[in-house]
């Protein structure tokens, strides 16, 4: 017999195909599940990202911003930014909205000029927005909401009187803003001059927008900028990076799903190659056949891999379109989550990516299955139910390594952390290879152990390492599964904690910003007779940015070392005569009370270690455009998770008392009283601002449920991918068990008691998995929050546990589900089937 062309071995492939596509299902469903995540995370990250870029000018509010804080730029500096095109001057400040009979409510107030916005436009719910008198104010629904305004209301800032003007429906630089605390109103720089709120030593940002010359270059006019005002701490974006701050979240975390989408199709990887093996088992008869009338290996290769092939086109096809379709459903169903809403828009690049990994998993698992039916003798493909060959010819050990290569390749060269996804990826592997190890561990042991005198305990170790047992891949299966679901309720639990449990045991009720110098008297008047017994802590409050450390100056970093957070633009500085709260001295000493000398700083441990600094060494912090070099007086170990006043920088009062500054406080007392103390304090203290604790831990708490909520849908992915795997190897162990059951019933065993030995098996796995799961999802979890999102390790142990032991009934009852039909064979068909 010649060897078959693609042709006639496509016909012979349609025609068995037609007929038993039911048991090439797994096949299509673990490929469908693994490229949809793929496409529907790259397609929406890639979605986002590229509305950031698009809209960037009017995100930015302009093609590039100059920031500052605690001060505008002087005449001069604004005379040579006018040279370059067009400027918009905004001012942001954290303020006190009251409106009559309402509780204040803390607001972001913005002042604007008449050029703003230089790019989009500002609307309105009602009406057009024009330039507002400086008695009117515009508000956000939001906080027309909370207040009860409407157009023509009253709003009040620091005894003065604003008119509702209208109620914003869109603020085009929302998102290149950053984080807010409140809602947002509106006013001129004339309106904010009149609240009396910026004062030297208020805290406050001023923002300047440049509408550059058509065919301008941003980003080399911004980095002309930077060189000609090296002195100031100025901090400035272009239009290419207008919101880097969700730009960074949302790639960040794109990749960090994108990778559990990987490591689900991988999972699944294993489920196709049950899927297909089972497949082929059930083909075996018709194989030995063929080979029986002279067909080649060639000839058996080629039509079953046009089989997969086929079923794996449409999967990955169908897997393509679902990804492409989820981005928009996502967005809607999200709402105002997202920073941006992108429409609906085909992204290649993300949709190759998924399709090429769709195509490498789909070779990498199918070909050792197809390799073993080309290779066997006809006897031995009869002989396979109680003789097992798994040995593998070079050629298809090639090619699996040189497809299993291009896709780590892949996943590298797409990744924006070629490292960081690269330990991902050999995390997985190594997971992967321990399970294979220990499955393989297990039939061995298996084997060697005497035989119990129970029956249904004997029948289920037996069931471990007879001839066609799938022990290994139900360890891989049930591992996978298990690992997953510790490792999600880890991560869970952990952002849970990060919110719910550390913060309210330790945090204060109220913070107090700009509380004027020489008010600190009366300002614990104020809490004292409303909250006796109340616990004030009052700080000076300053901004400054180091920029240089040692012989280091920051400018010149290429990129700034790990852990170096507080490097990035101005932070909270303040002075102290003693020790502060929540700090512990470690190194050095602290100046005395009465120091007068030259500057001095403590730092915290933490950045003293990260930029390898020592007592004695120095610093040079720029604080209202005046750099200070002060020597490192000590190092402390800072409580951060109180939610108090936590500095990286604290330096003696005789450095900093002569600058312009307020103070700000914290005000820790029993539950009910915050009205109360945030009304008083207003009425003496009208420029103040006050944030209530509970409001900062919901805004945040919100968004590490968001985090959780992305996390928990692609990992579900992942555990759906397992449980495939957990049905794959029961369908590929499906024919030897039925002749088992067959036989047991014969000998007059009870479905019962058939049922009672499968659950016996599943259990002596899980029970052998549980504390290598546990291990291994921990591991995987701690990764993700402490070394990915930089959150405290704080799982709740309890629901762990609990996560895990309800992960392995799951398991237990999919597999008995899945022994079920195995009870209803009948013998004459499983004989014939032999």
């Amino acid at each position: 017999m010649t060897t078959l062309g693609w042709g006639p071995a496509w016909r012979i492939a349609r025609r068995d195909l037609h007929a038993g596509f039911r048991g090439l299902r797994l096949l299509f469903v673990c490929l469908f599940l693994g490229v949809a995540t793929l496409a529907a995370i790259g397609s929406l990250t890639s979605a986002i990202g590229a509305e950031l870029t698009s809209r960037g000018r009017t995100l930015l509010g302009g093609d590039l911003e100059v920031a500052m804080t605690q001060r505008q730029a002087a005449p001069a500096q604004l005379a040579q930014l006018r040279r370059l095109g067009t400027l918009s001057e905004t001012i942001r400040t954290r303020a006190m909205a009251q409106a009559a009979g309402a509780t204040p409510v803390l607001t972001e107030l913005k002042g604007v000029d008449a050029r703003y916005p230089l790019y989009g436009a500002l609307t309105l719910v009602a009406g057009r927005y024009r330039q507002l008198a400086p008695t009117e104010v515009l508000v956000d629904k939001a906080l027309a909401e909370r207040l009860s305004l409407r157009p023509g209301s009253t709003l009040r800032y620091n005894r003065t009187d604003f008119t509702v003007a209208g109620i914003i429906a869109d603020e085009p630089d929302r998102v290149g803003e950053g984080f807010t605390l409140g809602p947002v109103a509106v006013v001129s720089l004339g309106g904010l001059a009149r609240t009396g709120l910026i004062q030297p030593g208020s805290l406050y940002e001023s923002k300047y927008r440049l509408r550059l010359p058509p065919g301008s270059d941003a980003k080399a006019v911004r980095e002309q900028l930077e060189q000609r005002f090296a002195a100031e701490t100025w901090e400035y974006k272009d239009h290419e990076r207008a919101a880097p701050g969700a730009g960074r979240f949302f790639e960040r975390m794109g990749q960090f799903l994108a990778l559990i989408g990987l490591a689900a199709l991988v999972i699944a990887g294993i489920g196709v190659s049950n899927g297909v093996g089972s497949y082929l088992a059930a083909k075996r008869g018709g194989i030995a056949t063929l080979k029986v009338l002279g067909a080649r290996a060639a000839d058996i290769e080629r039509i079953y891999l046009l089989q997969v092939g086929a079923v794996a086109f449409v999967a990955i096809a169908v897997g393509l379109t679902v990804g492409a379709v989820l981005p928009p459903l996502i967005v809607a169903a999200a709402g105002d989550l997202l920073p941006v809403a992108p429409g609906f828009r085909l992204h290649p690049l993300p949709l190759a990516t998924a399709a090429a990994f769709g195509l490498l998993i789909a070779l990498i698992f199918t070909i050792p299955p197809v390799a073993r039916a080309r290779s066997q003798p006809a006897a031995a493909i009869f002989r396979s139910n109680v003789e097992a060959r798994r040995r593998f010819d070079l050629r298809t050990v090639l090619i699996v390594g040189i497809a299993l290569a291009a896709m780590v390749a892949l996943a590298l060269g797409t990744a924006r952390e070629p490292l960081f996804s690269a330990v991902v990826l050999g995390a997985v592997a190594a997971a992967l290879l321990l399970l294979l190890a220990l499955g393989w561990a297990l039939t061995r042991i298996a084997r060697r152990l005497p035989r119990p005198r129970r029956p249904l305990l004997r029948l289920a170790i037996a069931n471990l390492h007879r001839p066609g047992s799938q022990t290994t891949a139900l360890v891989v299966a049930l591992g996978l599964a298990l690992t997953l679901f510790v490792t999600l309720a880890a991560i869970q639990t952990s952002l849970a904690s990060e919110i719910a449990r550390t913060v309210p045991k330790r945090a204060p009720n109220l913070f107090v910003l700009d509380i004027p110098m020489g008010g600190e008297g009366a300002f614990r008047s104020s809490v004292e007779a409303r909250a006796p017994g109340a616990t004030i802590n009052v700080v000076p409050s300053l901004r400054g940015t180091i920029t240089a450390y040692g012989s280091q100056r920051v400018a010149d970093l290429q990129e700034l070392p790990d852990g170096a957070w507080f490097l990035r633009g101005e932070r909270g500085v303040t002075y102290s005569a003693g020790l502060p709260e929540g700090s512990e001295l470690v190194a050095g000493r602290w100046w005395p009370a009465d120091y007068r000398g030259p500057p001095l700083v403590s730092l915290d441990v933490e950045a003293a270690t990260t930029l390898d600094l020592e007592v004695g060494d120095t610093l040079t912090v720029n604080v209202l455009g005046r750099e200070i070099v002060a020597r490192i007086a000590s190092l402390r170990r800072v409580n951060w998770d109180t939610l108090g006043f936590n500095y990286v920088l604290v330096f003696s009062p005789s450095t900093l008392a002569a600058a312009p500054h307020n103070l700000t406080a914290t005000i820790t007392m029993p539950p009910g009283r915050d009205t109360a103390v945030t009304t008083g304090l207003l009425e003496r203290f009208p420029s103040a601002t006050v944030i209530a604790v509970r409001d900062l831990i919901g805004r945040v708490g919100s968004l590490l449920d968001q985090m959780a909520s992305a996390i928990f849908a692609a990992a579900a992915i992942a555990i759906l991918a397992g449980v495939a795997v957990l049905i794959g190897a029961i369908a590929a162990a499906r024919q030897s068990r039925a002749y088992d059951a067959v036989i047991l019933k014969t000998l007059g065993a009870t479905r019962r008691q058939l049922l009672a030995g499968q659950a016996l098996e599943f259990g002596l796995l899980a029970l052998v998995l549980a504390a290598l799961s546990l291990a291994l999802g921990l591991g995987a979890a701690w990764a993700v929050i402490v070394k990915l999102f930089e959150f405290t390790w704080a799982p709740d142990w309890p629901i762990v546990l609990a996560t895990l032991a309800g992960g392995a009934l799951a398991t237990l009852a999919i597999g008995l589900v899945g022994s079920l039909p195995l009870l209803a064979v009948r013998p004459n068909r499983a004989l014939r089937q032999l």
